[in-house]
């Protein structure tokens, strides 16, 4: 029963890939945000209300520092058969210890709802869900989104970056339009198509987050400027560098800074266009 920072995870049967591909980031200096990993066993304990196991929990969040996320990283999760995007649960804006206790209980039970299992079986996955769980403190984003290594659409060796403003589950939950950018392995933009964005998710002051409405003029304006897609494809590079070619990577970028929230292999490329 651990709870370990990512800087030393390193045992996917233990935290899952998600938490590992973490760990791995921080050690070759990628830009990841601060955090634990909790094992499984530890998040079973804390489901069944296991005082010790809480206990573990309010360390790790004090020693981070609120505000936090709290993410799935399941054992098989993120793997370069099954992505399980937008199956597990993640709980965004923590800012209080006992939010943290409930938030692991509530992405461990996201394992078990019936939207995760039938993806589970139509993976050939029969076994009973494995939940590890990752805390790491929340970066409060000016915009956010995911970005691809290799073009999903047509296998183009390219990145394909979609951004919004504010935090990344308006992109990921697709509650807007994002912005789309192309950017060729050379770092040359290629083409930039503003999307629409008639909202952003904003962090709340006492935890959790809430759909801003958007000025039109803030939505008539392109989410990412030129050093914004530099350093997003610096990451890019590096990524590749640590985890190999073809990668679906979430991102953040506040006052200047990019940062890596994770990174998994894309699933949904077409065989023929990978090649």
């Amino acid at each position: 029963m651990r709870a370990v920072e990512l800087a030393q995870v390193d045992a996917e049967r233990e935290f899952g890939g998600k938490a590992v591909k973490l760990g791995e980031a921080v050690r070759a200096g990628l830009p990841v945000p601060p955090g634990f990993a909790f094992d499984v066993e530890l998040v079973e304990a804390v489901a069944r209300g296991d005082r010790g196991s809480h206990e573990q929990v309010v360390r790790a969040f004090e020693s981070v520092g609120g505000p936090v996320a709290v993410r799935s990283s399941a054992i098989g999760e993120d793997s370069g058969e099954s992505s399980f995007a937008g199956q597990h649960l993640t709980v965004l804006n923590v800012t209080t210890a006992a939010q943290a206790v409930a938030a692991v209980v509530q992405v461990r039970a996201s394992a078990y709802a019936a939207s995760a299992r039938a993806y589970r079986r139509r993976r050939g996955l029969d076994d009973a869900p494995r939940m590890a769980v990752v805390l790491q403190k929340l970066v409060i984003p000016d915009c956010a989104g995911v970005m691809f290594t290799r073009n999903p659409i047509d296998g183009r060796d390219e990145r394909l970056i979609e951004a919004a403003r504010g935090l990344g589950e308006s992109v990921v939950a697709g509650l807007v339009t994002p912005d789309t950018y192309r950017v060729g392995r050379d770092g040359e933009v290629l083409e930039v198509e503003v999307g629409e964005q008639h909202l952003a998710v904003r962090a709340l002051p006492e935890g959790g987050t809430a759909e801003e409405p958007l000025e039109s003029r803030a939505a008539q304006v392109p989410c990412l400027a030129p050093p914004d897609l530099a350093r997003l494809h610096d990451l890019a590079t590096r990524s590749e560098a640590l985890y190999g070619r073809d990668l679906d990577i979430e991102w953040a970028i506040a006052a200047d800074r990019v940062y890596l929230v994770q990174s998994r292999a894309i699933t949904t490329l077409a065989p023929q266009l990978a090649a």
